[in-house]
């Protein structure tokens, strides 16, 4: 079928202009794509979007996460058992975590982490076959921002907004950055973690966020101006 980068696809469609590109050059298939022999497949419906080189996907309203390889993700610890945790991922089931997928972590120096906690991972294994698998650490043992989350507030957005306010063209966090100082850390199962200096500051940064889900740039930009100046009066 003759699809094009930006139109409406539904499953089943097949895009044979994928197809002819993997012929030449190497191409990553994302989210709402599966290849099949020689033919990609559209799996859900949505929007064809290409990022490059060669990468593509469907970018698609959807709430409920599919656990992908090496995607960042914000959980909830649920459940010990013995050496592992059960952390709520949002998917179909928990995802495990193992006391030493974190920096310096040892059988005599374990991680500070209760059930409760907010967790920072990036997913490690992640497959229809298996039980998903989390670490707090990069391929160099470095924990980066990875961890355990204190303090802050947690709220759920579509798995959409997420991958808008991380696409590097967005300018949400830019603006509100000029505003207030806070901290973000935005899991591609569709979970959001944000500490400002107080709780009003915290909820007028994430109602911003969901605000801007069918904003344009200059829309959002204008946002958020208005949102510091209803804030600013609040606390003069």
């Amino acid at each position: 079928m003759n699809l094009s980068i930006g139109d409406v696809v539904l499953p089943g469609d097949r895009c044979d202009e994928i197809s002819k590109i993997a012929v030449k050059s190497k191409v990553l298939i994302g989210p709402g794509l599966r290849r099949e022999s020689d033919n990609v497949y559209i799996t859900k419906p949505g929007i064809l979007k290409k990022r490059n080189p060669n990468t593509f996907w469907v970018d698609s309203y959807q709430k409920r996460y599919i656990p992908s390889r090496g995607e960042n993700i914000i959980g909830t610890v649920i459940q010990k058992a013995g050496d592992i945790f059960r952390v709520d991922v949002g998917g179909s089931c928990p995802a495990a975590l193992s006391y030493l997928s974190f920096e310096g972590a040892t059988k005599k120096n374990r991680p500070e982490v209760q059930i409760g906690d907010v967790i920072y991972a990036k997913m490690l294994v992640a497959s229809k076959d298996m039980e998903p698998e989390l670490v707090c650490v990069d391929s160099h043992g470095k924990k980066g921002r990875l961890g355990v989350l204190t303090d802050g507030f947690v709220f759920k957005s579509s798995l959409s907004l997420i991958r808008k306010i991380l696409n590097p063209s967005c300018p949400l966090i830019d603006s509100l950055k000029k505003e207030w100082p806070f901290e973000i850390a935005a899991g591609m199962n569709g979970r959001i973690w944000i500490k400002a200096n107080s709780m009003r500051e915290t909820i007028a940064v994430g109602n911003a966020i969901l605000a801007a889900e069918y904003l344009s740039d200059e829309d959002i930009k204008s946002m958020c101006n208005n949102v510091a100046s209803i804030l600013a009066g609040h606390l003069s």
